[in-house]
């Protein structure tokens, strides 16, 4: 018989003969003919992240406002504006480094190496370096460098993480498995059949690669910014149109046409969003939820379907003995002693470790004494022991396959129908024998984690569907989804439909990689907010195309790379802390957001009114981007803002948020107008001071809808963050003393700022009420 020496071992194999593997020089043009066996690094470059956030409707259009202040000459007001727009880009960079680099530290380990067969002799060389052809050993506890074909020696393999099967499969002579699967028994030479892009993990890879899908949030900011652009669009033409039929110079119009260009542009919203997730992930992160994209918090509140692997993600991927049946004559404690008397003690059998883990628990006073034990066969599929009694007489005891254990004992036709039965139900069922006796049988499950079936319930409140996504067998799945509530109709095996909907399966089972993917697409394609949980590389396709992409804590590194959050601690219970942080996240923006479409419509009214009341225009550009600095971006406090979860999944409903900025806009629009006609034709204030006046009426009315769009309900319903009721009080502090102080504007009386703040606090009251009545009409109320 041949034997084959590695690293200090011999293993003998029947009657094969070992090739002598490739020569040296053949392996070094094999791989300079189809590359190293590794993943190539698709990572963006440094530069292409940060001119990325240079690169977005609302920061080109803050460059060509930079471009036609520099072009007019005014280059303070040009670099306060550059200096927004670098705050954004940085703070968006920043964040995503600071991820990037935690999911590399969880990433980071040893180079594998690879036993492989060169020039007749074993060497170990980096697995980079296999190349289709080569003849690699596989051993216990390894893990399988390349896709290999066995062409001597029997191992038990545990694919798991790249099929989704959750019970370790025998390898013998001829039997193909793939890059990533782990060797749990036995020892076996390969041949190498498939290298780097080109095995099932690389082609995993790809789908990983080409998957893509707009996060909502992206969504949210152009249809923002493309409503805003259409209404102040039309109303910058209509005043530049007006101001030349009064017969302005271009000196006063362009600088009228920039202060409006200035006032529609929502300046501060990307860095709110940035900002909002940034606090949210952070928030994620103190309690065990790493988010690699920002997106994917924002996400996390509208996730009304949630895809979820089987194996490893809502079971153990640790198998357990989860029945035993007992024969007359004997007990399941004595079953499960003899059984675990046939185990492997120590060794990495999963199969051994349970039935050794469920003995320990079982109290024996009479245990035999083991005397031998027979390592599993895999040609007879059997493990034996021999015991010797209290009362000194010999036991043989054999525990393997039902069908091979049967064959050597008198069993009852009964056994066989109660072995058929467990079998149906996905359980793995063992025979146990003692001498030509049948003792019992032993089913063993991958069993589901303690909080799975807590976890879907609590989704279930939240309003978000759970779908079971598995490559293993529909039985076994059909019996995982009843213990953890998952209730309805497990689809068909075969192709599966290109239109199918969340609604119609409760198990997808049997699947490949790239049919999760399209199980993914499908939902998104059916208007779904789609969100993926999953441990191994068969899951990494559809956890880069969801929305929302989940890795566990104990799952592979290809799937923590494409995740959008990563469980950095056991269990499942971080999905709902992301669900309920998400939803959190996703009011405060939704506040901000109101905000900004409000004030972007009556500010620009507001200036059109002006316009007409004095044939001037109302607002500077200094002043405008005064109002945008101490406004848009102290507001920007909403962002830490005391908010209730909405019970249900978000939705960015732009065009009612439109609706109801534009109806409260008018209102304020009202108000806003009101205090300069007092100004005018009251106090007969001149067009310098009216325009302190404008300044700080559009600020403090500005605080009012803040506090009024804050609450979905009515304005005293929660009390704000104490950063939020800071920033007010420094924006009102820095407004009034530039007012009363004549700084950048004209001086005007303490008792006209402190009459218009007045008047500002009772209109904040009135809009509330505005504000109840829209919410209700637009169904905005049931947001928060």
């Amino acid at each position: 018989m041949p034997v084959i020496e590695a690293a200090g071992l011999a293993v003998t194999y029947r009657a094969v003969s070992l090739p002598a593997g490739l020569t040296a020089g053949e392996a070094r043009r094999r791989l300079a003919e189809v590359g190293p066996n590794a993943m190539p690094d698709t990572a963006p470059d440094l530069w292409r992240r940060a001119l990325g956030k240079f690169v977005a409707p609302v920061p080109c259009m803050l460059e060509a406002a930079i471009v036609l202040q520099v072009v007019l000459g005014e280059t303070v007001e040009a670099a306060v504006i550059a200096t927004l727009l670098v705050f954004n880009a940085i703070l968006g960079f920043l964040q995503e480094t600071r991820a990037q680099a935690t999911l590399d530290a969880l990433k980071s380990r040893l180079a594998l190496s690879a036993a492989v067969r060169r020039d007749g002799t074993w060497t170990t060389v980096p697995v980079a370096e296999l190349v289709p052809g080569d003849i690699v050993k596989l051993s216990l506890g390894g893990v399988v460098g390349a896709d290999v074909k066995l062409i001597a020696g029997d191992v038990l393999l545990d694919q798991s993480m790249l099929t989704g099967e959750s019970l370790p499969v025998e390898g013998g002579p001829g039997i193909e498995t793939f890059a990533g699967a782990l060797v749990r028994r036995g020892e076996a030479v390969a041949e190498v059949t498939a290298t780097g892009v080109r095995t099932k993990f690389g082609r995993t890879a790809e789908l990983v690669r080409t998957a893509h899908v707009a996060s909502s949030q992206q969504n949210a900011v152009l249809r923002v910014v493309r409503n805003l652009a259409i209404f102040n669009g039309t109303i910058v033409i209509l005043q530049v149109a007006y101001a030349t039929s009064l017969g302005m110079p271009i000196a006063e119009i362009v600088p009228l046409m920039l202060t409006a260009v200035l006032a529609a542009i929502p300046v501060a919203l990307p860095a709110t969003f940035t900002l909002a997730t940034t606090l949210g992930a952070r928030a994620l992160a103190k309690r065990g939820v790493l988010p690699t994209h920002l997106s994917a918090v924002d996400e996390a509140a509208s996730m009304n379907v949630l895809c979820v692997d089987k194996t490893g993600t809502l079971t153990q991927n640790e198998l357990a003995v989860t029945v035993v049946r007992a024969m007359p004559g004997f007990d399941e404690a004595h079953i499960l002693a003899f059984a675990a008397m046939a185990s492997s003690d120590g060794g990495q059998d999963p199969v051994d470790a349970a039935i050794r883990t469920a003995a320990s628990h079982m109290n024996v006073a009479d245990l035999p004494t083991l005397i031998r034990f027979v390592p599993f066969d895999p040609a007879n599929k059997m493990s034996e022991a021999i015991a010797r009694d209290s009362s000194g007489q010999m036991l043989h005891i054999v525990k393997g396959a039902f069908a091979k254990v049967s064959d050597l004992t008198l069993s009852a036709p009964v056994t066989a129908l109660a072995a058929d039965e467990l079998g149906a139900q996905g359980f793995r069922v063992l025979a146990v024998a003692v001498g030509e006796r049948m003792a019992g049988l032993i089913a063993l499950s991958d069993p589901p984690r303690p909080e799975s079936a807590g976890l879907v319930a609590e989704l279930r409140t939240l309003g978000v569907h759970t779908v079971m996504v598995t490559g293993d067998a529909p039985t076994t799945a059909a019996v995982v989804a009843r213990a953890v509530g998952l209730s309805g109709a497990v689809c068909p095996p075969g192709p599966v439909p290109e239109r199918v909907t969340p609604e119609e399966f409760a198990v997808f089972a049997g699947i490949l990689p790239e049919d999760k993917y399209h199980i993914v697409k499908a939902f998104q394609n059916a208007g779904h907010i789609v969100g993926m949980c999953g441990d191994g590389a068969n899951d990494a396709p559809a956890l880069r195309q969801a929305q929302m992409g989940i890795a566990v804590s104990t799952a592979t590194d290809v799937a923590k790379s494409a995740a959008g959050m990563v469980l950095t601690e056991p269990g499942l219970g971080g999905i709902v802390t992301a669900v309920k942080e998400g939803r959190v996240t996703f009011q405060r923006i939704l506040t901000y957001t109101l905000r900004s479409v409000t004030r972007k419509i009556d500010q620009l009214l507001f200036l059109t009114v002006g316009l007409v009341m004095t044939g001037h225009a109302i607002l500077t550009p200094m002043l405008m981007v005064v109002l945008m600095t101490t406004g848009d971006f102290l507001a920007m406090s909403a962002t830490t803002d005391n908010v209730r979860a909405s019970a249900k999944p978000n939705a960015w409903r732009i065009d009612n948020l439109t609706i109801a900025g534009i109806v409260m806009g008018a209102f304020n629009l009202i108000f806003c107008s009101s205090v300069l006609a007092v100004g005018k034709f009251r106090l007969g204030l001149e067009t310098e001071a009216l325009r302190t006046l404008a300044a700080i009426v559009l600020v403090f009315s500005g605080q009012g809808v803040l506090y009024a769009v804050r609450e979905r309900r009515r304005l005293w319903s929660s009390r704000p963050s104490i950063w939020m009721m800071a920033s007010s009080v420094i924006d009102v502090c820095i407004i009034g003393t530039l007012a009363t102080r004549g700084i950048l504007m004209t001086a005007l009386p303490l008792s006209v700022v402190i009459g218009v703040l007045s008047a500002a606090v009772v209109f904040a009251f009135a809009l509330d009420v505005v504000k109840a009545a829209v919410f209700k009409r637009l169904k905005m109320a049931e947001e928060g």
